[in-house]
């Protein structure tokens, strides 16, 4: 019989944690978090001190359950969640179950857990096993080890942060939609964060709106002198003073139009170019610091195409362990959710010794190479990178699925790149004399690669790179150079670039907002609530969302704004540092929020009263169609109702113009042979006879899955709580039933006929195989 229990959140990381602990630790999983506030309710008792209300969360009463029961057969119990704030939180809740249900009856462990027990000393059983934290930055067998080794106590700190959080977004949440239901339509939600992140997307869609375009040309000369090749030059002013001088530092002043073009190579006509100064210098270039996990999701962007939600449920999958044949299961990398770019010294003396072996001495620096971390950084974990030098990626590319393998070797490629000497490059500057105009033309040649041996920079037009400059020959002051070609270009100012995930993640990133554990969460919560859509790469705001972030930057100009939740940041990473009191910090937010709350359900504009004229005509009637908003959004609706009733839904094209949307004919009615035509009801898509009233027919839309017990229809169906779930057609003469939503896509590792979307607080949204031990799992498409 196991003497200990170990409690991780992840069934992956159970597995790799039973390789390295052996027969007398107990492995079990909590699969996330066991305990959160209310989903029907606020959940906070904001007149006591913000305390909250804990439930389990549903499914999860048989986890505790069994955690419970294995707890009373050990003397020692190890909970080894991630090692931070949400883990801290699993932690903490898994301690009060098992010492709850030590002293209180089962039903009573198993319902509600008020707040006040989480501001009390860590929880411990009076009686029972030792409970212990264990935390390990990496799930190798020396780390693992030595966290069971050397375990510490909760950390109150730790949980009254992540509890904070989650308050303070429950206050935001909870009281600011209701109002979004009463005053635009029922279903929105705002976020404390998620609406920072839809206002700075609306600002540069502003931006960009109000962008005017204007001309400029620029001018280059082909030039040839003494010796090959022939190069070009650009123009970057005058000798002399004039209407038109470029600032050659900056390029600023370009040239405005075709006229002043022509005139210059009119006064160009026949002179001499004279190479008049030759600058030659050595210029290194600086490896960059390992990563961390904004930089990660920056880079697998810009240079994967990958998501910031891709990248991070690769990177848990990395992290928890990847079967490595006969190996087992092996941790990859190190725990990828950290803005601390510190490396273990274990690691370094590793990575040193590999870059000697790979490619010499002459790559290696005297001195290992220090980052500093970004001012506000906490310091609590390393830098992302890999576990041990002797999983290269060309060794671990057998075990991998494609994608997974490419973000490793980037994570690989970039943290030995940072401990190489720089690059060196011979930079040349030519300042070429044409009459009165002055051209310059700039070369570089590799000399030593350095780093760049491994890892090359990403490069994106959202990032400030030094361009490849071309090879120019080795020439001298003095000479003549003779004019082979003038090329002139006309060039058109463009608006600001539209945010990427990779420069929104930067942009948050600066501001101060969020933390490396939110990013994913943040761009998968603002497009799944259809605040923004993503075209091309680039978000762009809805309709929906510049009406949303509008109502809430005039009535909250407080809270929607990017100092404000960045100073809130800071308040809570103080409550974790313990020099403040968490509920002291949600008082200082909650006091204000108030009164603004109040005032705004006065004055806010009700939105579902507006209507909006169209030139669109009723086909009923010939008067005008309005748009009007209703509890699933705009529709079009006759302007003479409730004498005219017609109603549609509609779609607007590039320019905006507004399109009726036709209803899709969707099978035939069962009862009485008519078509049947997708409608839209209080809990979505429905099937509807069109001889209604006359046949009141009506059936789910089928999903598109067969059922796996009697291959009839799956649909979506909802519970007497009215909980979403997908069950057979044919119920309850067959019982199949899923809370996940079943995709019509076989699971590529264990060919299981179907896929399901699943959702995590960590990463939001992902596609997973229903079989519990094939662990596939990937971004939704």
């Amino acid at each position: 019989m196991a003497k200990s229990l170990v409690i991780v959140e992840s069934p992956a990381k159970a597995r790799t944690l039973k390789k390295y602990l052996g027969r007398n630790f107990q492995i079990l999983a909590s699969v996330g978090h066991i305990k959160d506030l209310p989903k029907s309710k606020l959940g906070v008792d904001v007149e006591h001190d913000f305390e909250p209300t804990y439930e389990v969360i549903r499914g999860k009463a048989q986890v505790i359950k069994d955690i419970v029961e294995a707890a009373k057969k050990v003397d020692v119990v190890y909970l080894a969640p991630d090692p931070d704030r949400e883990g801290e939180a699993i932690a903490w809740h898994l301690a009060e179950e098992i010492k709850g249900n030590k002293t209180k009856s089962k039903k009573k462990a198993t319902k509600k857990t008020k707040g006040k027990k989480a501001k009390a000393e860590t929880p411990e059983a009076s009686s029972g096993p030792k409970i212990y934290r264990a935390m390990f930055n990496e799930i190798t067998e020396r780390a693992v080890k030595e966290a069971i080794a050397h375990p510490t106590d909760l950390n109150v700190h730790l949980y009254e942060a992540q509890q904070a959080r989650r308050i303070l977004d429950r206050l935001v949440g909870y009281q600011i939609s209701p109002l979004l239901w009463d005053k635009v339509r029922r279903g929105l939600s705002a976020g404390r964060v998620q609406s920072i992140a839809v206002r700075i997307i609306c600002e540069r869609e502003a931006e960009v709106d109000a962008f005017k375009s204007e001309e400029y040309w620029s001018l280059l000369a082909k030039l040839e002198g003494k010796i090959p090749p022939s190069f070009e030059a650009k123009l970057i002013g005058t000798l002399k003073e004039g209407p038109w001088v470029m600032d050659p530092k900056n390029g600023k002043n370009p040239l405005p139009n075709k006229g002043k073009v022509d005139t210059i190579l009119k006064a160009l006509d026949g002179v001499k170019f004279l190479l008049s100064k030759v600058t030659k210098k050595e210029r290194k270039r600086n490896p960059l610091a390992p990563f961390i996990t904004s930089q990660l999701q920056q880079d697998a962007a810009r240079k994967l195409g990958f998501t910031a939600k891709k990248t991070m449920m690769l990177a848990q999958r990395l992290y928890e362990g990847v079967d490595m044949g006969e190996e087992g299961p092996v941790g990859l990398i190190t725990y990828m959710r950290t803005d601390s770019t510190r490396i273990s010294q274990t690691a370094l003396d590793e990575v040193r010794d590999y870059i000697v072996q790979q490619y010499g001495k002459t790559h290696l620096p005297d001195q290992p190479n220090i980052y500093k971390s970004k001012k506000g950084a906490q310091d609590a974990h390393e830098a992302i990178r890999p576990t041990s030098t002797d999983w290269a990626p060309e060794k671990v590319a057998s075990f991998m699925e494609p994608d997974m393998l490419k973000l490793y070797d980037l994570i690989w490629k970039r943290f030995v790149a940072s401990q190489m000497n720089p690059a060196e490059f011979d930079q040349t500057t030519l300042d070429i004399e044409g009459g009165d105009y002055l051209f310059r033309a700039t070369g570089s040649v590799l000399k030593f690669p350095g780093f760049m041996a491994v890892y090359l920079e990403a490069k994106d037009e959202d990032v400030k790179e030094d361009e490849e400059a071309e090879l120019l020959p080795d020439l001298k002051e003095g000479d003549i150079l003779k004019l082979l070609e003038l090329l002139p270009k006309q060039h058109f100012t463009e608006p600001p670039p539209r945010y990427s995930e990779a420069s929104l993640v930067k942009t948050l990133e600066e501001l101060g907002i969020g933390r490396p554990s939110t990013y994913a969460a943040i761009l998968s919560n603002i497009q799944e609530k259809e605040y923004v859509a993503k075209n091309e790469g680039r978000f762009k705001p809805t309709s929906l969302g510049v009406l949303v972030n509008g109502l809430l930057v005039q009535h909250f100009p407080g809270i929607l704004n990017a100092q404000f939740t960045a100073q809130m940041e800071k308040e809570l990473d103080d409550v974790e540092e313990g020099s403040r009191k968490w509920v002291d910090a949600l008082h200082s937010f909650y006091t204000p929020f108030q009164a603004t709350l109040a005032k705004a359900k006065v004055e806010m504009k009700d939105i579902k009263a507006m209507q909006i004229e169209t030139d669109l005509k009723c086909r009923q009637c010939s008067n005008p169609m309005v748009i009007r908003w209703g509890r699933f959004g705009e529709y079009l609706s006759c302007s003479k109702y409730p004498e005219c009733k017609t109603t549609h839904e509609f779609t607007r094209d590039e320019k905006g113009k507004i399109l009726i949307q036709e209803q899709e004919v969707k099978g035939e009615c069962e009862k009485c042979a008519s078509p049947m035509i997708v409608k839209r009801g209080r809990f979505g898509p429905f099937l509807a006879c069109t001889k209604y009233p006359e046949c009141k027919n009506t059936k789910a839309i089928p999903v598109g899955v067969a059922c796996p017990k009697c291959k009839a229809d799956v649909v979506q169906r909802r519970s007497h709580r009215g909980k979403v779930f997908y069950g057979c057609s044919k119920y309850p003469a067959c019982d199949f039933a899923s809370w996940n939503r079943p995709l019509p896509q076989e699971c590529p590792q264990c060919h299981h006929p179907f896929l399901v979307e699943k959702y995590s607080q960590k990463v939001g949204a992902f596609v997973a195989c229903p079989q519990k031990e094939c662990g596939y799992t990937k971004e939704p498409e």
